[in-house]
C-alpha cells in the first residue's frame, strides 16, 4: 500500500530547483529512500520531467558500491546528464560516498542539476560539513509514520490502531508485520544490530555497557526532567558506575547525533529565556524506546507525551517545555511565596506559539485543575489546549482553554486551530 508523507513531499517540492542541495535527514529505517525514490520520483515523472533527466544512485546496494568513489561517481553522471533542460539527481546515503561535500559542491557549479541527497547520522549535516557545501545545504528532517500516516496502511480501527502504534511505532516495516512476535523481535534486533552498532562503531566505543546502561535509563525516564549528573548519580547508586558527566554528555550527543532521542529544553515563558538543565528527552519513535526495555515499561502516559511532542516537531513546530513562576499570598502565613510550574509543551512556529498539556485522564475537578493551573497562570492571549486520552468532542471552556482527544489531534492536521 502507498502510504502518502504529503508533509515531507512538499517540502521537497516547495525547494525544487532552489540552488542549494536538499539533504534528507532521519533515523535509519524511517522512510527517506522511500520518500526520495517512489514519492518524489513519482511526483516528477506526473508532472512531465523525462525519465531520463532522473538520475538516481543508492549508495548502500551492493551493486553500486564501486559509486563510492567520487570520480567513478563523476564518471557516471556526466554520462547521464545532458545540457538541454533541468536534471534530478537522487542519491541516497551520502555518507558512504568518499569526499561527499566536495562532490555535492561541484555538481552545483552545473546550472541545470537540482540534487536531493539522504544520510542516516546527523554528523553528516554537522558545522564542518555545512562549512564545506559553503551554505548550500537544506535540510528536511523526516520522522517515522505519525499516527495519521501509520493509519493509512494499518488494518483495523483507530483504537486498535492506537494500541498498535502506542507499543510498536511508526517504523514504516512494522505496520505490515502480521504477529507481535514479528514486531517486537524486529524492533529489538533493529536497536541491538543496527541503530547501536551504528553509534559504537561510529564513535568508537571501547565501554559499550555504559552506553547500553544510559539508554535504559533515558528510556525509562521518557518526559522527566533530567542532567547528565542526575544521571550520573543513578549509575553510582544502583550501577556502580564511576562513569564521569563529561562521559554522558558525549553519551547522549551520540544518541542525538544518530537522531534516537531529543533534547526538548526548559524555557521561562515569562522571563522569555532559556533557563538550562534540567531537561527532557523523548525518543524519535516510541517502538525502539519499548524495545529498548524489552516491552516492559508500556506506561500510555509517558509514551502519549513523547508522540505529542514527535507530532509537534513534525508539523515544524520548535518545541520547549514550558517553566513558569507563579508568586502568590500564602492564606496561612499572609508570607509571598513562590511556586514553579510547567508547561508540557510550547510549541512555535513564526509567529504562532501554542502552549500544550498532554494529561493522560481528567477524571474530576480537581484533576482538571491541576492540569489547568499552569495555564491560567500564563497572561498572554497565545491559544491554550489540553490534550487527553479521554473520549471527548473539541471543547473550550469558560478560560477558553481548548480539551481535545489525543486520537483527533493527531488525525486532524488543523487541530491546533479547532
Amino acid at each position: 500500500m502507498l502510504i502518502r508523507r504529503d508533509i515531507y513531499l512538499q517540502k521537497l517540492i516547495d525547494r525544487r530547483s532552489s540552488g542549494l542541495i536538499k539533504v534528507i535527514t532521519g533515523i535509519r529505517r524511517c522512510g527517506k529512500s522511500y520518500l526520495l525514490f517512489e514519492l518524489f520520483r513519482k511526483y516528477l515523472l506526473e508532472h512531465g520531467i523525462d525519465e531520463k533527466h532522473i538520475v538516481s544512485m543508492a549508495f548502500d546496494t551492493f551493486q553500486n558500491r564501486r559509486y563510492r568513489n567520487p570520480e567513478q561517481l563523476m564518471d557516471y553522471l556526466r554520462q547521464h546528464i545532458g545540457t538541454e533542460g533541468t536534471y534530478y539527481v537522487l542519491l541516497d546515503e551520502v555518507q558512504l560516498l568518499k569526499d561527499f561535500p566536495e562532490v555535492l559542491n561541484s555538481l552545483l557549479h552545473q546550472s541545470n542539476v537540482d540534487i536531493y541527497v539522504t544520510g542516516s547520522n546527523s554528523k553528516f549535516l554537522s558545522s564542518d560539513v555545512i562549512t564545506e557545501l559553503r551554505g548550500r545545504g537544506d535540510e528536511i528532517h523526516i520522522f517515522p509514520l505519525s499516527f495519521a500516516e501509520f493509519m493509512q496502511a494499518y488494518q483495523g480501527d483507530i483504537y486498535h490502531g492506537w494500541a498498535e502504534y502506542l507499543r510498536y511505532g511508526g517504523l514504516p516495516l512494522t505496520v505490515n508485520m502480521k504477529t507481535a512476535e514479528q514486531k517486537s523481535q524486529y524492533l529489538i534486533q533493529l536497536f541491538q544490530e543496527t541503530y547501536l552498532k551504528d553509534i559504537q562503531e561510529r564513535n568508537r566505543l571501547d565501554r559499550e555497557s555504559e552506553m547500553e546502561s544510559l539508554l535504559d535509563v533515558l528510556a525509562s525516564s521518557i518526559g522527566s526532567l533530567t542532567n547528565p549528573s542526575k544521571i550520573q548519580a543513578t549509575f553510582q547508586s544502583k550501577l556502580k558506575s564511576s562513569i564521569s558527566v563529561n562521559t554522558i554528555h558525549r553519551y547522549i550527543s551520540f544518541l542525538e547525533d544518530a537522531f534516537l532521542i531529543h533534547e526538548a529544553k526548559r524555557y521561562d515563558v515569562k522571563g522569555r529565556k532559556y533557563i538550562g538543565t534540567p531537561v527532557k528527552y523523548y525518543f524519535e519513535d516510541v517502538g525502539l524506546r519499548n524495545a529498548r526495555l524489552n516491552f516492559r515499561q508500556v506506561e500510555e502516559t509517558h509514551l502519549m507525551e513523547n508522540i505529542l511532542y514527535n507530532e509537534l516537531r513534525m508539523r515544524g513546530y520548535n518545541v520547549d517545555v514550558g517553566s513558569i513562576t507563579k508568586r502568590y499570598t500564602d492564606t496561612v502565613s499572609q508570607k509571598r511565596v513562590s511556586k514553579q510550574l510547567e508547561v508540557d509543551f510550547v510549541a512555535n512556529l513564526g509567529s504562532k506559539r501554542y502552549y500544550i498539556q498532554s494529561a493522560y485522564r481528567l477524571p474530576d475537578e480537581e484533576k482538571m485543575q491541576q492540569e489547568k493551573a499552569s495555564l491560567l497562570a500564563l497572561d498572554d492571549s497565545f491559544k491554550k489546549i489540553i490534550v487527553v486520552s479521554d473520549i471527548t468532542t473539541p471543547v473550550h471552556d469558560d478560560d477558553g482553554i481548548l480539551t481535545i482527544n489525543i486520537l483527533d489531534f493527531l488525525l486532524n492536521p488543523d487541530s491546533l486551530e479547532a
